[in-house]
Protein backbone atom coordinates (compact mmCIF):
# COMPACT_ATOMS: atom_id res chain seq x y z
CA UNK A 1 0.00 0.00 0.00
CA UNK A 2 1.33 3.21 -0.96
CA UNK A 3 0.03 6.54 0.86
CA UNK A 4 0.66 10.65 0.26
CA UNK A 5 0.35 12.81 2.76
CA UNK A 6 -1.41 15.66 1.01
CA UNK A 7 -2.43 18.94 3.51
CA UNK A 8 -3.15 16.96 6.57
CA UNK A 9 -4.84 13.97 4.99
CA UNK A 10 -3.04 10.24 3.53
CA UNK A 11 -4.39 9.06 0.13
CA UNK A 12 -4.11 5.41 -0.11
CA UNK A 13 -3.77 3.52 -3.31
CA UNK A 14 -4.04 0.29 -3.56
CA UNK A 15 -1.25 -2.55 -4.71
CA UNK A 16 -3.42 -4.90 -5.49
CA UNK A 17 -6.88 -5.50 -7.11
CA UNK A 18 -10.29 -6.69 -5.14
CA UNK A 19 -11.89 -9.38 -6.80
CA UNK A 20 -15.61 -10.92 -5.76
CA UNK A 21 -16.00 -14.21 -7.29
CA UNK A 22 -19.11 -15.25 -5.19
CA UNK A 23 -21.78 -16.45 -7.85
CA UNK A 24 -24.56 -15.89 -4.90
CA UNK A 25 -23.30 -12.05 -4.02
CA UNK A 26 -23.90 -11.27 -7.92
CA UNK A 27 -26.99 -12.89 -8.73
CA UNK A 28 -28.96 -11.29 -5.59
CA UNK A 29 -27.17 -7.76 -6.74
CA UNK A 30 -27.41 -7.55 -10.29
CA UNK A 31 -31.06 -9.50 -10.60
CA UNK A 32 -32.57 -7.34 -8.17
CA UNK A 33 -35.65 -4.36 -8.60
CA UNK A 34 -33.43 -1.81 -6.58
CA UNK A 35 -29.96 -2.19 -8.43
CA UNK A 36 -28.34 0.40 -5.82
CA UNK A 37 -29.36 -1.19 -2.57
CA UNK A 38 -26.22 -3.37 -1.84
CA UNK A 39 -24.19 -1.38 0.42
CA UNK A 40 -20.84 -2.42 2.14
CA UNK A 41 -20.70 -1.39 6.05
CA UNK A 42 -17.73 0.39 7.22
CA UNK A 43 -16.89 -0.08 10.53
CA UNK A 44 -14.81 2.54 10.73
CA UNK A 45 -17.22 5.39 10.64
CA UNK A 46 -20.34 2.87 11.06
CA UNK A 47 -21.46 4.41 7.42
CA UNK A 48 -22.62 2.77 4.80
CA UNK A 49 -21.51 3.35 1.14
CA UNK A 50 -23.31 2.11 -1.79
CA UNK A 51 -20.32 -0.53 -3.72
CA UNK A 52 -19.64 0.06 -7.19
CA UNK A 53 -18.43 -3.07 -9.93
CA UNK A 54 -15.74 -2.14 -12.50
CA UNK A 55 -14.57 -4.32 -15.37
CA UNK A 56 -10.82 -4.86 -14.70
CA UNK A 57 -9.95 -2.55 -18.22
CA UNK A 58 -11.48 0.16 -16.17
CA UNK A 59 -10.19 -0.30 -13.15
CA UNK A 60 -6.79 -0.67 -14.59
CA UNK A 61 -7.67 2.94 -16.02
CA UNK A 62 -8.46 4.41 -12.89
CA UNK A 63 -5.21 3.08 -11.35
CA UNK A 64 -2.88 4.17 -13.88
CA UNK A 65 -3.92 8.09 -13.60
CA UNK A 66 -4.03 7.84 -9.55
CA UNK A 67 -0.38 6.61 -9.75
CA UNK A 68 0.63 9.53 -12.77
CA UNK A 69 -1.12 12.21 -10.70
CA UNK A 70 0.16 10.59 -7.34
CA UNK A 71 3.98 10.44 -8.92
CA UNK A 72 4.61 12.32 -11.37
CA UNK A 73 1.46 15.33 -11.99
CA UNK A 74 1.89 16.32 -7.94
CA UNK A 75 5.70 16.76 -7.73
CA UNK A 76 5.50 18.70 -10.88
CA UNK A 77 2.89 20.86 -9.44
CA UNK A 78 5.12 20.94 -5.77
CA UNK A 79 8.17 22.27 -8.08
CA UNK A 80 6.01 25.05 -9.93
CA UNK A 81 4.60 25.86 -6.77
CA UNK A 82 8.57 26.34 -5.20
CA UNK A 83 9.45 28.53 -8.16
CA UNK A 84 6.69 31.03 -8.61
CA UNK A 85 7.20 31.72 -4.44
CA UNK A 86 11.10 32.09 -5.34
CA UNK A 87 9.89 35.17 -7.66
CA UNK A 88 8.41 37.52 -5.07
CA UNK A 89 5.45 38.95 -4.23
CA UNK A 90 3.00 36.47 -4.58
CA UNK A 91 0.00 38.60 -4.77
CA UNK A 92 0.18 39.97 -8.67
CA UNK A 93 2.22 36.83 -9.47
CA UNK A 94 0.13 34.60 -11.91
CA UNK A 95 2.47 31.69 -11.80
CA UNK A 96 2.02 30.97 -8.56
CA UNK A 97 -1.99 31.60 -8.66
CA UNK A 98 -2.46 29.06 -11.20
CA UNK A 99 0.07 26.53 -9.94
CA UNK A 100 -2.25 26.59 -6.86
CA UNK A 101 -5.19 25.93 -8.89
CA UNK A 102 -3.66 23.16 -10.24
CA UNK A 103 -2.81 21.72 -7.19
CA UNK A 104 -6.15 22.08 -5.44
CA UNK A 105 -7.46 20.44 -8.80
CA UNK A 106 -5.20 17.37 -8.71
CA UNK A 107 -5.89 17.21 -4.73
CA UNK A 108 -9.75 17.13 -5.66
CA UNK A 109 -9.19 14.63 -8.31
CA UNK A 110 -6.62 11.84 -6.24
CA UNK A 111 -9.04 12.03 -3.25
CA UNK A 112 -12.04 11.30 -5.79
CA UNK A 113 -10.58 8.23 -7.46
CA UNK A 114 -8.99 6.89 -4.16
CA UNK A 115 -13.04 7.12 -2.66
CA UNK A 116 -13.71 4.94 -6.31
CA UNK A 117 -11.14 2.70 -5.78
CA UNK A 118 -11.96 2.40 -1.93
CA UNK A 119 -15.84 1.32 -3.09
CA UNK A 120 -15.08 -0.36 -5.64
CA UNK A 121 -14.61 -4.18 -6.99
CA UNK A 122 -13.40 -5.80 -10.07
CA UNK A 123 -16.42 -7.78 -11.65
CA UNK A 124 -15.82 -11.45 -12.01
CA UNK A 125 -16.80 -12.14 -15.29
CA UNK A 126 -17.09 -16.04 -14.71
CA UNK A 127 -20.22 -15.09 -11.77
CA UNK A 128 -21.75 -13.17 -13.84
CA UNK A 129 -25.73 -14.40 -15.37
CA UNK A 130 -25.35 -16.13 -19.12
CA UNK A 131 -29.35 -15.57 -19.09
CA UNK A 132 -30.04 -12.29 -18.28
CA UNK A 133 -28.85 -8.66 -18.48
CA UNK A 134 -26.05 -7.74 -16.03
CA UNK A 135 -22.95 -5.39 -15.86
CA UNK A 136 -21.12 -5.94 -18.89
CA UNK A 137 -24.10 -7.39 -21.00
CA UNK A 138 -23.80 -6.29 -24.55
CA UNK A 139 -27.41 -5.87 -25.26
CA UNK A 140 -29.46 -5.53 -28.51
CA UNK A 141 -32.93 -4.07 -28.26
CA UNK A 142 -35.52 -2.31 -30.34
CA UNK A 143 -37.26 1.06 -29.59
CA UNK A 144 -41.16 -0.07 -30.54
CA UNK A 145 -41.79 3.16 -30.88
CA UNK A 146 -39.58 4.20 -33.62
CA UNK A 147 -38.50 0.61 -34.91
CA UNK A 148 -34.66 0.79 -34.11
CA UNK A 149 -32.47 -1.58 -33.03
CA UNK A 150 -29.40 -0.59 -31.28
CA UNK A 151 -26.58 -2.39 -28.90
CA UNK A 152 -25.60 -1.15 -26.15
CA UNK A 153 -23.22 -2.86 -23.30
CA UNK A 154 -24.56 -1.86 -19.77
CA UNK A 155 -21.59 -0.88 -17.50
CA UNK A 156 -21.47 1.07 -13.94
CA UNK A 157 -21.55 5.08 -13.87
CA UNK A 158 -17.74 5.02 -13.86
CA UNK A 159 -17.28 3.77 -17.02
CA UNK A 160 -20.09 5.12 -18.93
CA UNK A 161 -18.98 6.09 -22.45
CA UNK A 162 -21.67 6.81 -25.09
CA UNK A 163 -19.39 7.14 -28.10
CA UNK A 164 -18.12 3.81 -27.45
CA UNK A 165 -21.51 2.12 -27.11
CA UNK A 166 -21.54 2.00 -23.08
CA UNK A 167 -24.16 3.21 -20.69
CA UNK A 168 -24.79 3.27 -17.22
CA UNK A 169 -26.28 0.73 -14.91
CA UNK A 170 -28.59 3.67 -13.33
CA UNK A 171 -29.22 5.51 -16.70
CA UNK A 172 -33.22 5.14 -18.10
CA UNK A 173 -32.18 2.50 -20.18
CA UNK A 174 -29.87 0.49 -18.37
CA UNK A 175 -31.91 0.46 -15.09
CA UNK A 176 -35.09 -0.86 -17.29
CA UNK A 177 -32.93 -3.76 -18.71
CA UNK A 178 -31.23 -5.20 -15.70
CA UNK A 179 -32.07 -8.72 -14.80
CA UNK A 180 -33.91 -9.08 -18.06
CA UNK A 181 -34.12 -11.52 -20.12
CA UNK A 182 -34.35 -11.97 -24.30
CA UNK A 183 -37.44 -11.51 -25.67
CA UNK A 184 -38.44 -9.45 -22.61
CA UNK A 185 -40.36 -6.24 -23.74
CA UNK A 186 -39.45 -3.62 -20.79
CA UNK A 187 -40.84 0.13 -20.25
CA UNK A 188 -38.46 2.49 -19.97
CA UNK A 189 -38.96 5.55 -17.84
CA UNK A 190 -37.08 8.57 -19.38
CA UNK A 191 -37.15 12.53 -18.42
CA UNK A 192 -39.24 13.10 -22.16
CA UNK A 193 -41.59 9.85 -21.31
CA UNK A 194 -42.15 6.52 -21.07
CA UNK A 195 -41.25 4.23 -24.14
CA UNK A 196 -41.04 0.42 -24.43
CA UNK A 197 -38.25 -1.26 -25.88
CA UNK A 198 -37.62 -5.14 -26.43
CA UNK A 199 -34.32 -6.88 -25.84
CA UNK A 200 -33.07 -9.12 -28.97
CA UNK A 201 -30.34 -10.59 -28.03
CA UNK A 202 -27.31 -10.25 -25.35
CA UNK A 203 -23.86 -11.56 -25.02
CA UNK A 204 -21.99 -12.51 -21.64
CA UNK A 205 -19.33 -9.18 -20.28
CA UNK A 206 -15.95 -10.27 -21.33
Amino acid sequence: MHSLFLSGAIVFLPDKFSYISSKKLFLSYWTGVKIADFYVSLSKHNKCCIMEYLSKERYDQIVEELNNLINVEYPRIKEDLSEARAQGDLSENFEYRAARRAQAKTISRIRFLQKVLEYSRVIDTAALPKDQVSLLSKVEFTNLSSNVRMTYTIVSPHEMDIEKGKISCKSPIGAALMGKKVGDVVDVLAPSGTFRIKIENLSVGQ
